[in-house]
């Protein structure tokens, strides 16, 4: 078997792990994911555009145009999703067309390394969430208040804030939705839970083709500074690890957060990925 690079093999789940959960669409040289059912989107964005095959000639201003026409006829954002390496020209282009762009550099676990034991708060667990726990929807409602705002710091919202958005998930088909890919295997929910069984830290993963970014780590506000996010970072990497995926990445916005994740194993895959136009990814 040839050996691949990790940037190898991250851009290959990068154009792969969509087409669990949409078409893809061609416009010249860029592809437009869309959806095939309505739900959750992948990664935030509903739809995600990206370079087609190796060899193919540049990204023009008209294929940008024309995936963003698509995307209003739509009704989704006109957000893209890129490896800077892979197509270094695009971002002055997607720019050049008014649309701002963030970096999100990326890193790799170890793969010969054991992931540390985290340490807990006393009565706090952490546990993998299928699509029957009765825990879902409060644990779908964990990101949402925990990227409400910026910043990292300990904030107001806790138990009586996620109940509310809970139901709201509940009410509006968001919970629903989200079913099939957790029974179907295509999206792992990990979180922490308190004593009295409330979420206070989940994230996610979407295994495909022996590989997984680890993404939407995000903590209650009210119960952020105890090791919770890197917590259910280890358990989602080790639960990935324990299920055939070799190659577990991540992206980040934040040194800090990067520091966190480098005591847990993860290296620097001198990797960019760039976003265009879309809400940032959890941490």
């Amino acid at each position: 078997m040839i050996e691949t690079s990790p940037r190898d093999r991250i851009e290959r789940y990068y154009a792969t792990v969509p087409l669990l959960f949409a078409e893809a669409e061609a416009f010249g040289s860029l592809r437009l994911f869309v959806r095939k059912e309505p739900g959750a989107p992948y990664y935030g964005g509903p739809f995600h555009a990206r370079p087609a095959a190796a060899g193919a000639p540049d990204v023009t201003d008209a294929d940008i145009a024309r995936v963003r026409a698509r995307q209003r006829e739509l009704g989704v954002p006109e957000s893209f999703e890129w490896l800077a390496e892979v197509a270094p020209a695009l971002r002055a282009r997607v720019e050049a067309a008014g649309l701002p762009v963030a970096e999100r550099p990326l890193m790799v676990l170890d793969p010969h390394l054991p992931l540390p034991a985290p340490k807990l708060p006393e009565g706090v667990t952490v546990r993998v969430v299928d699509a029957d726990d009765p825990a879902l929807p409060a644990v779908l409602a964990v990101p949402h208040l925990a990227f409400a705002g910026e910043g990292t710091t300990a904030g107001a919202a806790g138990r009586a804030e996620l109940t509310a958005v809970a139901a709201r998930l509940t009410a509006d088909g968001t919970v629903a939705t989200t079913l099939p890919s957790l029974y179907a295997g295509h999206k792992k929910l990990v979180a922490a839970f308190a004593a009295d069984g409330t979420p206070l830290a989940a994230g996610h993963y979407h295994p495909a083709g022996g590989a997984t970014e680890i993404g939407g780590i995000g903590t209650l506000p009210a119960a952020r500074r105890q090791g919770l996010g890197a917590a259910v970072m280890a358990a989602a990497a080790a639960h990935a690890r324990d299920n055939g995926v070799h190659t577990v990445f991540l992206a980040y916005a934040d040194e800090a957060v990067a520091r966190i994740y480098a005591r847990l194993g993860f290296r620097r895959a001198g990797v960019t990925l760039l976003i265009a136009d879309q809400p940032a990814r959890g941490q």
